[in-house]
């Protein structure tokens, strides 16, 4: 088997490669479009390839492991701290991807399999159109509020009557966003009824669903998120994943905790704290009663990111465990 390894500096319309052998000199240095890259490692019959995470990868990681090769993918953060330590490099670049590949030294990242990628991607969609909804219906009332127009309060600005009402008002900002939000309601109803026949069919979604505050869109963004649990050994490595755990910061013998680290999936950071919210408003739990005693003495932020940490802990718990929710009193 060649000893060669490559490594990839891949970019939207091109790559830049660099080929080293076992003893780490560089065999082949070049820059090509993304077309070239299979025949490329073909000709230097390469052994192993590396490339940094990014959106421009997924692509080209799927075609490579499906022709065969040996392909990792590094986190680029930490490739970077490790590159400046080990290789003294001003930037990393393909060659200090190689090298880190050569040497075992490259911080892997997480890539997700066709299928939980393919659920990944649907259900950020959702939430990315929810997200867009929101905006142009705080657009609408700020077009009503600038036109000195007062919303009715005793029903919906958004429901039936709600709009009939706005389409009286026969304003043609309205009227434009109006229509939007028809595609968009459209587009989120046919994306909601297709994640709820995906969540009736997977046993790990239908045992999220039994932690109170996770309904089937966010147990699917869960599952979507951690992938396959038995990647992480325990949960406080799935909370960090997460960046849901306190950030540290060491000095002789001091050690201080700060604030969350927000690194990982912001995703599955995001839904937890939706999760937490209506967990400690809706139900009495273990959960919610540290949720009380944490607002009393941190306030209520604090506390909300307590228990987000906490119920992803049980949802570590229910998945490893392969068994539905029970309330820890």
């Amino acid at each position: 088997m060649s000893a060669l390894v490559c490594g990839l500096d891949v970019h939207k319309d091109s790559t830049y490669a660099t080929v080293l052998n076992h003893e780490g000199n560089v065999v082949n240095q070049t820059k090509m479009s993304n077309e070239r890259v299979l025949s490329y490692l073909s000709h230097f019959k390469v052994s192993k390839v590396a490339m940094e995470s990014s959106n421009q990868v997924a692509s080209l990681y799927r075609q490579l492991t499906k022709e065969g090769y040996s392909v990792v993918v590094s986190h680029p953060k930490k490739t970077r701290y490790i590159a400046e330590a080990k290789i003294k490099s001003d930037r990393v670049d393909s060659k200090a991807i190689a090298e880190l590949l050569r040497l075992n030294a490259l911080p892997l990242a997480y890539m997700p399999d066709k299928e939980t990628a393919m659920l990944r991607e649907k259900v950020r969609r959702r939430a990315f159109l929810v997200r867009e909804r929101v905006k142009l219906r705080v657009k609408i009332k700020s077009i009503l509020t600038y036109e000195g127009i007062r919303w009715p309060s005793d029903y919906g600005l958004f429901t039936g009557k709600g709009v009939e009402w706005l389409h009286a008002l026969n304003l043609d900002p309205v009227e434009s966003y109006l229509r939007v939000l028809k595609t968009l309601d459209d587009e989120i109803k046919l994306l909601s009824k297709q994640l709820r026949g995906e969540a009736e069919n997977e046993e790990d979604v239908k045992l999220l669903m039994t932690i109170p505050g996770i309904g089937y869109y966010s147990a699917l963004l869960v599952k979507s998120e951690i992938g396959d649990i038995n990647r992480f050994p325990f949960g406080e490595r799935l909370c960090s994943y997460a960046g849901l755990v306190p950030s540290t910061h060491a000095s002789g013998n001091s050690v201080r905790h700060g604030g969350i680290t927000r690194e990982g999936s912001r995703w599955l950071r995001w839904v937890m704290v939706e999760a937490a919210q209506t967990h400690v408003h809706k139900y009495d739990t273990a959960i919610t009663r540290a949720y009380n005693r944490i607002a009393e003495r941190k306030g209520k932020r604090v506390a909300t990111v307590a228990a987000a940490r906490r119920l992803l802990m049980v949802c570590y718990s229910v998945l490893r465990n392969k068994r539905p929710y029970h309330d820890q009193t």
